[in-house]
């Protein structure tokens, strides 16, 4: 596995409160910020990533956690959201980011990986066999986060439009 560069450690990470809805749904634009597939729609994809989000911080299902990131002067500047889910193949259970988001202005600053980091020790500490992801290819800057970090391609999902 690759060794992940070197990232912040000066970022308190907790788990998201009730007053923390509003900062984490103001990140969902930062989602769809990039090149999408042509059949789909920015703000059809926006809606989506925010009816998901919304659902998981009303309901706290088991087995989703969601975390925020604050610098060391208190401020907001990220969120991640973990689910513990059973690998399709094997029935091993496995962590999956299902959102990570930096805020504006914070972005290049090391707290994305900073974020992978504390996925993969949560993971860990979890008992999990893998942690997974989804990225749209279009988004390239996190692609690179991404593969620095020691990611790579397990199952490529590929779409046709039937419109």
């Amino acid at each position: 596995m690759i060794s992940p560069p070197d990232v912040r450690t000066d970022l308190s990470i907790r788990l998201a409160a009730a007053d923390d809805d509003d900062f984490i749904l103001g990140l969902v634009g930062r989602f769809v910020e990039f090149e999408l597939p042509p059949w789909r729609r920015r703000g059809e994809c926006a809606q989506g990533i925010r009816s998901d989000i919304e659902r998981h911080l009303a309901e706290q299902p088991p087995g989703s956690h969601v975390f925020v990131a604050e610098n060391k002067d208190g401020e907001r500047v990220a969120f991640l959201h973990l689910q513990v889910l059973t690998d399709y193949f094997t029935s091993a259970q496995n962590c999956h980011i299902s959102d990570l988001a930096v805020a504006p202005g914070f972005d290049g600053q090391g707290i994305g990986g900073a974020l992978l980091a504390y996925a993969d020790a949560w993971a860990r500490a979890h008992h999990c066999r893998h942690l997974t992801l989804a990225v749209f290819p279009g988004n390239t800057r996190a692609r690179a986060l991404y593969e620095r970090h020691g990611y790579g391609v397990d199952v490529l999902r590929m779409a046709k439009p039937l419109r």
